[in-house]
C-alpha cells in the first residue's frame, strides 16, 4: 500500500508558507503535518502538490494508493479508518476529505477534487483537526503538542535531569539521550509536556514553561523565557522573550526582543531587540492580509503576531504591527513600523520597499543555509523563480 499526502484547498489560506512546501511539512506540535502522519501509518509518504512544488518532492508510486489529506492532524482513530478503506472509497468528515483509495491516479493537484467527487463516500464518525489558516499553526500548538508527546514518548524512558536543572512536573518532561541541558536553566513542564530532542541545548539561566518541545540541534540562549506553546524546531537558535511561536526549522531569533502569537518558516533570521507586538491598543480582533483574495481576513483571535515566510530576514530594533505577514525572501530595516502586508521579494522598511534581485535572495538564501552544510536543490531554485515572477506584490 502506498501513501500519498495531498494538499488541500486550504493551501491557499497556508500561504506564505505553502509557497515554499505542501501542507504535509508545515510543522505544528513536535512533528510535522508529515511526520506525524508517518510515525502513525509506519509508512513514508508521497506528496501530491501543486505543479511548480511537486519537482522538490519524489516521485509517487503508482498501485493501489491511499491518498490521505495534509491539512487533517493524524490520530490513530482516523488512521485506523483509513487502512479499511476499499478501492474506490473516499472517507469524509462534514463534507471534507480525509482520504481516498485509488489505483494509478495519474492527473495532477488540480484535478484531485474532481477525482474524489466520484469516489464512494464513507463517513468518520470522530473527531477531525485540520489547518485551515496560518494562524491555526499557533493556536492548535497547545493541543498538538500534548498529542504528539504522548506518540513520541510512548513506551518509553526519559534521560535523566542533570544536576543544577530546576524542574517542576517532572514526569511531564521527556528528554532525549544526547541532549545538553545546563545548570541553572528552569523548566516546568506541570502547565504542560515539555519535549527536548537529542542534540538541543538549553543554555544557563533559560527559563522554558510548557507546552515546549525543542527540535534537534535547537538551541534556547541564556535567559531565555520561552511560554508555551511553542515550537523550536530543528536547527532553531533563539534567545529574549517568545510566547506561543512556531520555528519551522534553522531559523534564529538569538537575541532579546519579544515575540508572540507568531509562525516563523526556515531560514529567517530575526535581529537584535526585533520586537513583534501580539495585541492592538484597542484588544480588537485582529486582522491579517489573506494573500489568495488581496484583502484583509479577521482571524477571529485578540492575539496575534508576526507571520514570516521561509528566507526572510529583519535587521536590528525592527518593530512589527500586529498581525504582518512578511512573504518569501524579503529584508526588512530600518526605524519605524513597516507595513502589515510584506510581499515576497521585497526590501526596505517604513520608508518603502523596493523588490529584491533573484539573483541575490538566492546568493543570501545559500549563504545562511551553507553555514549548515546545506544549499538550495535546483528545484528548490525553480520554486523561488517561480514565487519571484508570480507573487510579487
Amino acid at each position: 500500500m502506498n501513501y500519498i499526502l495531498f494538499d488541500s484547498a486550504s493551501r491557499i489560506d497556508l500561504l506564505p508558507f505553502t509557497h515554499t512546501r505542501s501542507i504535509a511539512d508545515i510543522r505544528c506540535g513536535i512533528y510535522t503535518m508529515r511526520d506525524r502522519w508517518e510515525r502513525l501509518l509506519a509508512e513514508t509518504t508521497g506528496t501530491l502538490t501543486e505543479d511548480y512544488l511537486q519537482p522538490i518532492y519524489n516521485e509517487n508510486p503508482t498501485g493501489d494508493s491511499v491518498y490521505i489529506n495534509a491539512a487533517i492532524f493524524g490520530t490513530k482513530a482516523i488512521t485506523k479508518a483509513i487502512q479499511t478503506l476499499l478501492p474506490g472509497q473516499a472517507l469524509y468528515k462534514a463534507g471534507m476529505v480525509l482520504a481516498a483509495r485509488a489505483a494509478n491516479y495519474s492527473k495532477g493537484y488540480q484535478y484531485f477534487d474532481e477525482f474524489t467527487s466520484t469516489l464512494e463516500a464513507v463517513v468518520f464518525e470522530g473527531h477531525v483537526s485540520a489547518l485551515c489558516n496560518v494562524w491555526d499553526i499557533f493556536s492548535f500548538n497547545d493541543r498538538a503538542i500534548s498529542d504528539d508527546f504522548l506518540l513520541i514518548t510512548e513506551g518509553r524512558i526519559s534521560a535523566s535531569v542533570p544536576d543544577g536543572v530546576t524542574v517542576s512536573g517532572k514526569n511531564k518532561l521527556f528528554i532525549e539521550e544526547g541532549a545538553k541541558l545546563y545548570p541553572g536553566c528552569i523548566i516546568n513542564a506541570a502547565t504542560g509536556p515539555v519535549y527536548i530532542a537529542a542534540t538541543a541545548e538549553v543554555m544557563e539561566g533559560a527559563m522554558l514553561r510548557g507546552p515546549i518541545s525543542l527540535g534537534e540541534h535547537s538551541v534556547v540562549k541564556m535567559g531565555a523565557k520561552l511560554y508555551g506553546a511553542t515550537t523550536i524546531g530543528p536547527g532553531c537558535k533563539v534567545g529574549g522573550e517568545i510566547n506561543n511561536v512556531v520555528f519551522f526549522a534553522n531559523s534564529n531569533k538569538a537575541h532579546d526582543g519579544y515575540l508572540g502569537n507568531a509562525v516563523i518558516g526556515e531560514w529567517c533570521n530575526l535581529g537584535a531587540d526585533t520586537n513583534c507586538s501580539n495585541l492592538k491598543n484597542n484588544y480588537d480582533v485582529v486582522k491579517v492580509w489573506h494573500e489568495a483574495s488581496k484583502t484583509e481576513v479577521a482571524t477571529g483571535l485578540i492575539f496575534c503576531g508576526l507571520i514570516m515566510g521561509d528566507h526572510s530576514k529583519c535587521g536590528i530594533n525592527t518593530m512589527f504591527n500586529t498581525g504582518t505577514v512578511v512573504g518569501v525572501a524579503c529584508n526588512i530595516y530600518g526605524g519605524g513600523f513597516p507595513e502589515k502586508h510584506i510581499s515576497s521579494f521585497s526590501w526596505g522598511g517604513s520608508d518603502g520597499f523596493i523588490y529584491h534581485r533573484l539573483d541575490k535572495a538566492i546568493e543570501t538564501a545559500n549563504r545562511m543555509m551553507g553555514r549548515r552544510n546545506k544549499i538550495l536543490s535546483e528545484a528548490e531554485v525553480r520554486v523561488l523563480q517561480y514565487i519571484f515572477e508570480n507573487f510579487k506584490k
